[in-house]
Protein backbone atom coordinates (compact mmCIF):
# COMPACT_ATOMS: atom_id res chain seq x y z
CA UNK A 1 0.00 0.00 0.00
CA UNK A 2 1.21 3.47 -0.93
CA UNK A 3 1.32 6.19 1.71
CA UNK A 4 0.21 9.26 -0.19
CA UNK A 5 -1.15 12.80 0.13
CA UNK A 6 -3.42 13.86 -2.73
CA UNK A 7 -4.87 17.18 -3.84
CA UNK A 8 -7.82 16.99 -6.26
CA UNK A 9 -8.44 20.00 -8.53
CA UNK A 10 -12.08 20.04 -9.66
CA UNK A 11 -13.35 22.06 -12.60
CA UNK A 12 -16.31 24.28 -11.66
CA UNK A 13 -16.22 26.55 -14.70
CA UNK A 14 -19.22 27.56 -16.77
CA UNK A 15 -18.76 24.54 -19.07
CA UNK A 16 -19.71 22.18 -16.24
CA UNK A 17 -23.39 22.98 -16.79
CA UNK A 18 -23.45 20.93 -20.00
CA UNK A 19 -25.60 17.78 -19.75
CA UNK A 20 -23.55 15.47 -21.99
CA UNK A 21 -22.44 13.16 -19.12
CA UNK A 22 -24.35 10.88 -16.77
CA UNK A 23 -26.33 11.45 -14.59
CA UNK A 24 -27.32 15.09 -15.19
CA UNK A 25 -24.35 17.28 -16.07
CA UNK A 26 -20.58 17.36 -16.36
CA UNK A 27 -20.20 18.66 -12.83
CA UNK A 28 -22.38 15.93 -11.30
CA UNK A 29 -20.48 13.25 -13.20
CA UNK A 30 -17.22 14.84 -12.05
CA UNK A 31 -18.48 14.88 -8.44
CA UNK A 32 -19.20 11.13 -8.62
CA UNK A 33 -15.70 10.51 -9.95
CA UNK A 34 -14.18 12.64 -7.17
CA UNK A 35 -16.09 10.61 -4.57
CA UNK A 36 -14.67 7.39 -6.00
CA UNK A 37 -11.12 8.71 -6.01
CA UNK A 38 -11.38 10.01 -2.44
CA UNK A 39 -12.77 6.69 -1.24
CA UNK A 40 -10.08 4.76 -3.08
CA UNK A 41 -7.27 6.85 -1.61
CA UNK A 42 -8.51 6.74 1.99
CA UNK A 43 -9.33 3.04 1.88
CA UNK A 44 -6.01 1.95 0.39
CA UNK A 45 -4.06 3.21 3.45
CA UNK A 46 -5.37 4.46 6.83
CA UNK A 47 -2.92 7.40 6.87
CA UNK A 48 -3.62 8.64 3.35
CA UNK A 49 -4.91 12.20 3.15
CA UNK A 50 -6.98 13.95 0.46
CA UNK A 51 -7.67 17.64 -0.16
CA UNK A 52 -9.89 19.42 -2.68
CA UNK A 53 -9.72 22.80 -4.40
CA UNK A 54 -11.69 24.45 -7.23
CA UNK A 55 -10.16 25.83 -10.41
CA UNK A 56 -13.08 27.97 -11.67
CA UNK A 57 -15.52 30.46 -10.25
CA UNK A 58 -14.19 33.79 -9.01
CA UNK A 59 -10.78 32.24 -8.36
CA UNK A 60 -8.95 29.19 -7.08
CA UNK A 61 -10.31 28.21 -3.68
CA UNK A 62 -9.17 25.44 -1.33
CA UNK A 63 -12.28 23.64 -0.06
CA UNK A 64 -10.46 21.32 2.34
CA UNK A 65 -6.79 20.76 3.09
CA UNK A 66 -5.40 17.19 3.05
CA UNK A 67 -7.25 15.17 5.68
CA UNK A 68 -8.21 11.56 6.46
CA UNK A 69 -11.86 12.46 7.25
CA UNK A 70 -13.77 11.09 4.25
CA UNK A 71 -17.05 12.66 5.39
CA UNK A 72 -15.46 16.11 5.50
CA UNK A 73 -14.00 15.57 2.04
CA UNK A 74 -17.29 14.53 0.47
CA UNK A 75 -19.40 17.19 2.19
CA UNK A 76 -17.26 20.04 0.88
CA UNK A 77 -18.50 19.30 -2.65
CA UNK A 78 -22.00 20.52 -1.82
CA UNK A 79 -22.74 24.13 -2.59
CA UNK A 80 -19.91 24.67 -5.07
CA UNK A 81 -20.82 27.52 -7.41
CA UNK A 82 -20.32 27.19 -11.16
CA UNK A 83 -19.05 29.98 -13.38
CA UNK A 84 -16.02 31.67 -14.85
CA UNK A 85 -13.07 29.95 -16.51
CA UNK A 86 -10.77 27.21 -15.26
CA UNK A 87 -7.38 28.55 -14.08
CA UNK A 88 -5.20 25.45 -14.37
CA UNK A 89 -1.81 27.03 -13.78
CA UNK A 90 -2.81 28.77 -10.53
CA UNK A 91 -4.69 25.68 -9.29
CA UNK A 92 -1.72 23.34 -9.81
CA UNK A 93 0.70 25.69 -8.06
CA UNK A 94 -1.62 26.17 -5.05
CA UNK A 95 -2.17 22.41 -4.85
CA UNK A 96 1.61 21.85 -4.86
CA UNK A 97 1.97 24.42 -2.06
CA UNK A 98 -0.73 22.66 0.01
CA UNK A 99 1.08 19.32 -0.40
CA UNK A 100 4.36 20.93 0.64
CA UNK A 101 2.85 21.80 4.03
CA UNK A 102 1.48 18.31 4.70
CA UNK A 103 1.92 17.03 8.26
CA UNK A 104 3.42 13.62 7.39
CA UNK A 105 6.51 14.23 5.30
CA UNK A 106 6.77 10.50 4.51
CA UNK A 107 3.71 10.72 2.30
CA UNK A 108 4.17 10.81 -1.45
CA UNK A 109 2.67 13.82 -3.21
CA UNK A 110 0.07 13.56 -5.97
CA UNK A 111 -2.25 15.98 -7.78
CA UNK A 112 -5.39 14.83 -9.63
CA UNK A 113 -6.46 17.49 -12.17
CA UNK A 114 -9.94 17.45 -13.74
CA UNK A 115 -10.16 19.44 -16.98
CA UNK A 116 -13.59 19.68 -18.61
CA UNK A 117 -13.25 23.09 -20.27
CA UNK A 118 -10.85 24.75 -22.75
CA UNK A 119 -7.29 25.38 -21.54
CA UNK A 120 -6.37 29.06 -21.85
CA UNK A 121 -2.78 28.72 -20.55
CA UNK A 122 0.10 28.57 -22.98
CA UNK A 123 1.92 25.32 -23.65
CA UNK A 124 5.28 26.72 -22.52
CA UNK A 125 3.83 27.84 -19.17
CA UNK A 126 2.40 24.38 -18.58
CA UNK A 127 5.74 22.75 -19.33
CA UNK A 128 7.46 25.05 -16.83
CA UNK A 129 4.94 24.13 -14.13
CA UNK A 130 5.39 20.44 -14.95
CA UNK A 131 9.17 20.65 -14.51
CA UNK A 132 8.69 22.36 -11.16
CA UNK A 133 6.38 19.55 -10.00
CA UNK A 134 8.90 16.96 -11.14
CA UNK A 135 11.66 18.71 -9.22
CA UNK A 136 9.57 18.55 -6.01
CA UNK A 137 8.65 14.85 -6.57
CA UNK A 138 4.98 15.59 -7.19
CA UNK A 139 3.06 13.14 -9.41
CA UNK A 140 0.21 14.34 -11.61
CA UNK A 141 -2.92 12.55 -12.90
CA UNK A 142 -5.01 14.37 -15.53
CA UNK A 143 -8.65 13.56 -16.32
CA UNK A 144 -9.67 15.20 -19.60
CA UNK A 145 -13.37 15.18 -20.50
CA UNK A 146 -15.80 17.31 -22.48
CA UNK A 147 -15.63 18.27 -26.14
CA UNK A 148 -12.68 16.83 -28.03
CA UNK A 149 -10.16 19.59 -28.75
CA UNK A 150 -6.78 18.91 -30.31
CA UNK A 151 -5.29 22.05 -28.83
CA UNK A 152 -6.38 21.18 -25.30
CA UNK A 153 -5.15 17.60 -25.61
CA UNK A 154 -1.76 18.78 -26.95
CA UNK A 155 -1.26 21.17 -24.01
CA UNK A 156 -2.20 18.56 -21.43
CA UNK A 157 0.08 15.98 -23.03
CA UNK A 158 2.97 18.46 -22.86
CA UNK A 159 2.23 19.06 -19.18
CA UNK A 160 2.20 15.33 -18.48
CA UNK A 161 5.46 14.75 -20.36
CA UNK A 162 7.26 17.43 -18.38
CA UNK A 163 6.12 16.10 -14.99
CA UNK A 164 6.28 12.36 -15.62
CA UNK A 165 9.06 10.49 -13.82
CA UNK A 166 9.32 6.69 -13.90
CA UNK A 167 5.77 6.52 -15.20
CA UNK A 168 4.30 7.95 -11.99
CA UNK A 169 1.88 10.28 -13.81
CA UNK A 170 -1.08 9.42 -16.06
CA UNK A 171 -3.68 11.02 -18.31
CA UNK A 172 -7.18 9.72 -19.12
CA UNK A 173 -9.25 10.97 -22.05
CA UNK A 174 -13.01 10.50 -21.55
CA UNK A 175 -15.01 11.54 -24.64
CA UNK A 176 -18.70 12.48 -24.31
CA UNK A 177 -19.69 9.26 -26.08
CA UNK A 178 -18.78 7.25 -22.95
CA UNK A 179 -21.43 9.22 -20.99
CA UNK A 180 -20.33 7.83 -17.59
CA UNK A 181 -17.11 9.35 -16.26
CA UNK A 182 -16.73 6.90 -13.38
CA UNK A 183 -16.73 3.84 -15.66
CA UNK A 184 -13.75 5.16 -17.58
CA UNK A 185 -11.82 5.94 -14.40
CA UNK A 186 -12.38 2.53 -12.80
CA UNK A 187 -10.27 0.83 -15.48
CA UNK A 188 -7.71 3.64 -15.73
CA UNK A 189 -4.19 3.76 -14.23
CA UNK A 190 -5.48 6.29 -11.70
CA UNK A 191 -7.04 3.34 -9.86
CA UNK A 192 -4.76 0.56 -11.05
CA UNK A 193 -1.43 2.31 -11.54
CA UNK A 194 0.04 1.14 -8.21
CA UNK A 195 -1.44 -2.34 -8.40
CA UNK A 196 -3.67 -1.73 -5.39
CA UNK A 197 -6.93 -1.11 -7.18
CA UNK A 198 -8.10 1.00 -4.29
CA UNK A 199 -7.96 -2.04 -1.97
CA UNK A 200 -11.26 -3.29 -3.33
CA UNK A 201 -12.95 0.10 -3.21
CA UNK A 202 -12.93 0.44 -6.98
CA UNK A 203 -14.55 -2.97 -7.41
CA UNK A 204 -17.22 -2.12 -4.86
CA UNK A 205 -17.81 1.20 -6.56
CA UNK A 206 -18.15 -0.52 -9.93
CA UNK A 207 -20.70 -2.91 -8.45
CA UNK A 208 -22.60 0.03 -6.98
CA UNK A 209 -22.66 1.87 -10.29
CA UNK A 210 -23.87 -1.25 -12.09
CA UNK A 211 -26.57 -1.84 -9.47
CA UNK A 212 -27.75 1.76 -9.70
CA UNK A 213 -27.93 1.55 -13.48
CA UNK A 214 -29.84 -1.74 -13.28
CA UNK A 215 -32.26 -0.27 -10.75
CA UNK A 216 -32.86 2.75 -12.94
CA UNK A 217 -33.44 0.55 -15.98
CA UNK A 218 -35.49 -2.26 -14.49
CA UNK A 219 -36.98 -1.12 -11.21
CA UNK A 220 -35.23 -3.07 -8.43
CA UNK A 221 -32.55 -4.68 -10.59
CA UNK A 222 -34.08 -8.15 -10.14
CA UNK A 223 -32.96 -8.49 -6.48
CA UNK A 224 -35.21 -9.97 -3.80
CA UNK A 225 -37.06 -7.25 -1.85
CA UNK A 226 -35.47 -4.72 -4.24
CA UNK A 227 -32.21 -4.67 -2.21
CA UNK A 228 -28.82 -5.84 -3.44
CA UNK A 229 -27.34 -8.07 -0.66
CA UNK A 230 -23.83 -7.20 -1.84
CA UNK A 231 -24.36 -3.51 -1.12
CA UNK A 232 -26.47 -3.76 2.05
CA UNK A 233 -26.34 -7.31 3.50
CA UNK A 234 -27.82 -6.30 6.88
CA UNK A 235 -30.95 -4.79 5.33
CA UNK A 236 -31.39 -7.77 3.00
CA UNK A 237 -31.07 -10.20 5.95
CA UNK A 238 -33.54 -8.21 8.08
CA UNK A 239 -36.10 -8.20 5.27
CA UNK A 240 -35.66 -11.95 4.69
CA UNK A 241 -36.07 -12.78 8.42
CA UNK A 242 -39.14 -10.56 8.63
CA UNK A 243 -40.71 -12.31 5.66
CA UNK A 244 -40.00 -15.77 7.14
CA UNK A 245 -41.58 -14.79 10.47
CA UNK A 246 -44.66 -13.42 8.73
CA UNK A 247 -44.96 -16.57 6.64
CA UNK A 248 -44.69 -18.79 9.75
CA UNK A 249 -47.37 -16.74 11.52
CA UNK A 250 -49.68 -16.98 8.54
CA UNK A 251 -49.19 -20.75 8.29
CA UNK A 252 -49.95 -21.18 12.00
CA UNK A 253 -53.14 -19.09 11.67
CA UNK A 254 -54.26 -21.12 8.64
CA UNK A 255 -53.59 -24.39 10.50
CA UNK A 256 -55.65 -23.29 13.49
CA UNK A 257 -58.51 -22.33 11.21
CA UNK A 258 -58.35 -25.74 9.50
CA UNK A 259 -58.37 -27.57 12.86
CA UNK A 260 -61.44 -25.67 14.04
CA UNK A 261 -63.36 -26.37 10.82
CA UNK A 262 -62.47 -30.11 10.82
CA UNK A 263 -65.26 -32.65 11.70
CA UNK A 264 -65.40 -34.13 15.23
CA UNK A 265 -64.28 -37.57 14.04
CA UNK A 266 -61.34 -36.31 11.98
CA UNK A 267 -57.93 -35.95 13.62
CA UNK A 268 -56.50 -32.51 14.28
CA UNK A 269 -54.81 -30.90 11.31
CA UNK A 270 -56.76 -33.08 8.78
CA UNK A 271 -60.02 -32.43 7.01
CA UNK A 272 -62.12 -35.03 5.21
CA UNK A 273 -61.41 -35.02 1.50
CA UNK A 274 -59.12 -31.99 1.77
CA UNK A 275 -55.61 -31.76 0.42
CA UNK A 276 -52.90 -29.87 2.30
CA UNK A 277 -52.21 -26.55 0.57
CA UNK A 278 -48.72 -25.83 -0.79
CA UNK A 279 -46.25 -23.73 1.18
CA UNK A 280 -47.09 -20.60 -0.80
CA UNK A 281 -50.87 -20.97 -0.37
CA UNK A 282 -51.11 -19.84 3.30
CA UNK A 283 -49.27 -16.65 2.44
CA UNK A 284 -51.77 -15.81 -0.30
CA UNK A 285 -54.79 -16.63 1.86
CA UNK A 286 -53.60 -14.66 4.87
CA UNK A 287 -52.67 -11.72 2.71
CA UNK A 288 -56.31 -11.37 1.67
CA UNK A 289 -58.01 -12.30 4.97
CA UNK A 290 -55.37 -11.86 7.66
CA UNK A 291 -57.43 -9.85 10.23
CA UNK A 292 -60.58 -11.98 9.64
CA UNK A 293 -58.74 -15.21 10.39
CA UNK A 294 -57.43 -13.82 13.70
CA UNK A 295 -60.90 -12.63 14.76
CA UNK A 296 -62.44 -16.02 13.84
CA UNK A 297 -59.83 -17.78 15.96
CA UNK A 298 -60.64 -15.64 19.01
CA UNK A 299 -64.39 -16.19 18.57
CA UNK A 300 -63.93 -19.95 18.22
CA UNK A 301 -61.76 -20.14 21.36
CA UNK A 302 -64.36 -18.16 23.33
CA UNK A 303 -67.18 -20.44 22.16
CA UNK A 304 -65.12 -23.51 23.08
CA UNK A 305 -64.46 -22.16 26.58
CA UNK A 306 -68.20 -21.48 27.12
CA UNK A 307 -69.08 -25.00 25.98
CA UNK A 308 -66.56 -26.54 28.37
CA UNK A 309 -67.91 -24.48 31.28
CA UNK A 310 -71.50 -25.63 30.48
CA UNK A 311 -70.38 -29.27 30.35
CA UNK A 312 -68.74 -28.86 33.75
CA UNK A 313 -71.95 -27.39 35.19
CA UNK A 314 -74.02 -30.28 33.80
CA UNK A 315 -71.58 -32.86 35.13
CA UNK A 316 -71.67 -31.45 38.66
CA UNK A 317 -75.47 -31.71 38.82
CA UNK A 318 -75.20 -35.54 38.81
CA UNK A 319 -73.28 -37.84 41.11
CA UNK A 320 -69.68 -38.07 40.01
CA UNK A 321 -66.82 -40.20 41.33
CA UNK A 322 -65.67 -37.38 43.58
CA UNK A 323 -69.23 -36.95 44.96
CA UNK A 324 -69.38 -40.69 45.69
CA UNK A 325 -66.14 -40.60 47.57
CA UNK A 326 -67.35 -37.62 49.59
CA UNK A 327 -70.58 -39.43 50.39
CA UNK A 328 -68.68 -42.46 51.66
CA UNK A 329 -66.48 -40.26 53.79
CA UNK A 330 -69.51 -38.53 55.25
CA UNK A 331 -71.19 -41.85 55.94
CA UNK A 332 -68.40 -42.72 58.32
CA UNK A 333 -69.27 -39.79 60.53
CA UNK A 334 -72.96 -38.89 60.63
CA UNK A 335 -72.43 -36.03 63.01
CA UNK A 336 -69.98 -34.40 60.63
CA UNK A 337 -72.39 -34.93 57.73
CA UNK A 338 -75.13 -33.25 59.69
CA UNK A 339 -72.90 -30.27 60.44
CA UNK A 340 -71.92 -29.97 56.79
CA UNK A 341 -75.52 -30.05 55.72
CA UNK A 342 -76.40 -27.29 58.14
CA UNK A 343 -73.51 -25.11 56.87
CA UNK A 344 -74.53 -25.63 53.22
CA UNK A 345 -78.12 -24.72 53.90
CA UNK A 346 -76.97 -21.35 55.24
CA UNK A 347 -78.94 -19.60 57.90
CA UNK A 348 -81.53 -22.04 59.27
CA UNK A 349 -84.66 -21.32 61.26
CA UNK A 350 -84.61 -20.90 64.99
CA UNK A 351 -86.59 -24.13 65.47
CA UNK A 352 -84.06 -26.19 63.58
CA UNK A 353 -81.30 -24.76 65.72
CA UNK A 354 -83.18 -25.65 68.87
CA UNK A 355 -83.62 -29.21 67.62
CA UNK A 356 -79.91 -29.49 67.07
CA UNK A 357 -79.09 -28.18 70.54
CA UNK A 358 -81.74 -30.45 72.09
CA UNK A 359 -80.23 -33.60 70.62
CA UNK A 360 -78.21 -35.12 73.54
CA UNK A 361 -76.13 -37.46 71.39
CA UNK A 362 -75.08 -34.64 69.04
CA UNK A 363 -74.16 -32.30 71.89
CA UNK A 364 -72.17 -35.06 73.64
CA UNK A 365 -70.17 -35.68 70.43
CA UNK A 366 -69.52 -31.97 70.01
CA UNK A 367 -68.41 -31.52 73.61
CA UNK A 368 -66.20 -34.62 73.45
CA UNK A 369 -64.37 -33.15 70.42
CA UNK A 370 -63.53 -29.95 72.35
CA UNK A 371 -60.14 -29.98 74.12
CA UNK A 372 -60.33 -29.79 77.95
CA UNK A 373 -64.13 -30.43 78.18
CA UNK A 374 -65.52 -33.46 80.01
CA UNK A 375 -69.08 -34.37 78.95
CA UNK A 376 -69.57 -36.27 82.24
CA UNK A 377 -68.87 -33.17 84.33
CA UNK A 378 -71.94 -32.40 86.57
CA UNK A 379 -71.93 -28.72 85.57
CA UNK A 380 -71.93 -29.63 81.91
CA UNK A 381 -74.81 -32.06 82.44
CA UNK A 382 -76.81 -29.35 84.24
CA UNK A 383 -76.36 -26.96 81.28
CA UNK A 384 -77.49 -29.65 78.82
CA UNK A 385 -80.49 -30.46 80.96
CA UNK A 386 -81.47 -26.78 81.09
CA UNK A 387 -81.23 -26.53 77.33
CA UNK A 388 -83.38 -29.61 76.89
CA UNK A 389 -85.99 -28.22 79.29
CA UNK A 390 -86.15 -24.97 77.35
CA UNK A 391 -86.67 -26.99 74.15
CA UNK A 392 -89.61 -28.81 75.69
CA UNK A 393 -91.22 -25.59 77.00
CA UNK A 394 -91.21 -23.83 73.63
CA UNK A 395 -93.81 -26.13 71.99
CA UNK A 396 -96.03 -25.88 75.07
CA UNK A 397 -96.00 -22.08 74.91
CA UNK A 398 -96.83 -22.14 71.22
CA UNK A 399 -99.77 -24.50 71.84
CA UNK A 400 -101.13 -22.30 74.69
CA UNK A 401 -100.96 -19.19 72.51
CA UNK A 402 -102.82 -20.94 69.69
CA UNK A 403 -105.59 -22.13 72.04
CA UNK A 404 -106.14 -18.62 73.36
CA UNK A 405 -106.64 -17.28 69.84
Amino acid sequence: MVLEATMICIDNSEWMRNGDYYPTSRFQSQADAVNLICGSKTQSHPENTVGILTTGGKGVRVLVTPTTDLGKILSCMHGVELGGESKITSAVQIAQLALKHRQNKNQRQRIVLFVGSPVAAEKKMLETIGKKLKKNNVALDIVEFGQEDDTKSEKLEALLTSVNSNDNSHIVHVPPSSEVLTDALLSSPIFEGDGEGGSGFAAAAAAGVAAAAAAAAGGAGGFEFGVDPNLDPELALALRVSMEEERARQEAAAKRAADEQAPDGAPKGETSGAVAPPSDAPAAVSTEKGPDVVMDDESALLAQALAMSMNDAVGTSGTSAEDTNMTEAVGEDQDLAFALEMSMQGEGSEGDMNKVLGDPSFMNSILASLPGVDPNDPSVRDVLAALQAEEEEVPKQQNDSSEKH
